[in-house]
């Protein structure tokens, strides 16, 4: 699927699906919510920057000497959606910081910071991860 809009959400909250979920039964949501299921909780994610597709090439472009963060983000222009998780926020803020010496556009700084912004929140709340995914405009 070809989208023409790139959308760059982050998680803002996440909440429990039931009320009335006994004790014991909400410590096992809690538990597979820490290693990534979803069991009964329902995430709410933020639109923090878009752009359009060919904004976002030119953007991952400018990491093709970083192998593996290149890599992660080409993901979306083959599935439409890729998740960033703790994991990532490391290489990725590395790379991202290096950006700072390039001739950037304006949407390239405006993506990069927004970007850096979220990794930040990422490392300071681990259950946090962020979202690139595509829309049709229509």
């Amino acid at each position: 699927m070809i989208v023409d809009k790139v959308y760059f959400y982050c998680l803002n909250s996440k909440f429990v699906d039931k009320d009335d979920v006994p004790e014991q039964i909400k410590q096992v949501m809690y538990y597979s919510l820490t290693i990534g299921h979803h069991l009964g909780v329902v995430d709410c994610l933020d639109a923090r920057v878009t752009c359009s597709r060919d904004e976002y090439r030119r953007w991952i472009s400018l990491f093709e000497s970083n192998a593996s963060v290149h890599r992660k983000l080409s993901g979306f222009m083959k599935y439409g959606e890729i998740t960033i998780f703790p994991e990532h926020i490391h290489q990725m803020a590395l790379a991202m910081s290096k950006l700072d010496g390039k001739a950037l556009d304006q949407k390239q700084r405006d993506i990069t910071k927004t970007m850096m912004e979220m990794l930040q929140s990422i490392h300071q709340e681990p259950s946090m991860y962020i979202m690139i995914r595509g829309h049709n405009s229509d």
